[in-house]
């Protein structure tokens, strides 16, 4: 894990990139952050998380990094070993870290529950929605308190790697850390009108077959009757009516991706 600190004291935010080995968008802004000798308002921690897995270019070594916390330092596992580690290093800031997936291009945001950092950093990010887990956080980093992730794009582009930067960057000027972009930047310092918050309800299970399909779109509601997905020459229908969040053919190795309910927005 390589640790580099901004500004004097102990950190108070914390940016945090290559949670997964085989998403290099968050490991590239993360050096794109500390090399732009920002002008931090309060102290900021950047972090690497699992250097090793980066560095072999697959998603973990021995276990997934982000199902493992609060991990356990005396574990025979690497990720488990990185996971009490890492929390260590956060104690005490408010933290982003950086995703991104195989099933949307564009920007959204990741909670646990709205607490009050999601509630007030949430409508200054260049997203577009806000996923909030409850029941499906399993061992993940925003179980821990004032903590947000970021799916900052598709996996391995290059969009996702700039995307991802100016998350960071929208993040920083909306805990004060650093003074806003300027108006020609891409981050929006005022906010966002409104973010669509939707809430997980529950897995969408595949079953076994050669080939997936997915028709539906991520964030479009899908009406009862409607056909979603398909697994071979099987369609998949809604039983009622449903927005997919994280849908993808190849995503996931047992499930399509997750069932959700708009629930409102953050204005």
């Amino acid at each position: 894990m390589d640790v580099h600190d901004l500004g004097e004291g102990e950190p108070e935010v914390a940016v945090v990139g290559a949670i997964h080995g085989d998403e290099p968008c968050g490991a590239r802004a993360v050096r794109r952050l500390r090399d732009a000798d920002l002008d931090v308002e309060r102290p900021v921690r950047l972090i690497l998380a699992n250097e090793a897995a980066l560095d072999a270019g697959t998603r973990y070594l021995d276990d997934d990094l982000n199902r493992v916390f609060p991990g356990d330092p005396d574990a025979e596992s690497h990720e488990e070993r990185l996971a009490a580690e890492l929390l260590d290093a956060l104690e005490g800031c408010s933290t982003l870290a950086i995703h991104s997936t195989q099933s949307y291009a564009e920007p959204f945001a990741v909670v646990d529950s709205m607490d009050e950092v999601a509630r007030a950093v949430a409508p200054h990010l260049p997203v577009d929605a806000v996923i909030q887990t409850d029941a499906f956080t399993e061992g993940r980093l925003i179980e821990h308190p004032h903590t947000l992730e970021v799916e900052a794009g598709l996996q391995g582009s290059d969009a996702a790697a700039d995307n991802a930067y100016w998350l960071a960057r929208a993040f920083l000027a909306a805990t004060g850390t650093t003074p806003a972009p300027g108006a020609d930047d891409v981050v929006d310092a005022g906010g966002r009108e409104d973010v669509a918050v939707f809430r997980l309800r529950d897995r969408i299970p595949k079953p076994d077959a050669d080939v997936y399909e997915v028709f539906a779109r991520n964030f479009e509601r899908v009406e009862a009757g409607e056909a979603f997905a398909a697994a071979d020459d099987e369609q998949l229908r809604a039983d009622d009516p449903f927005y997919p969040v994280l849908l993808s053919p190849y995503g996931y190795r047992d499930q399509f991706g997750y069932v959700a309910d708009r629930v409102g927005t953050i204005e």
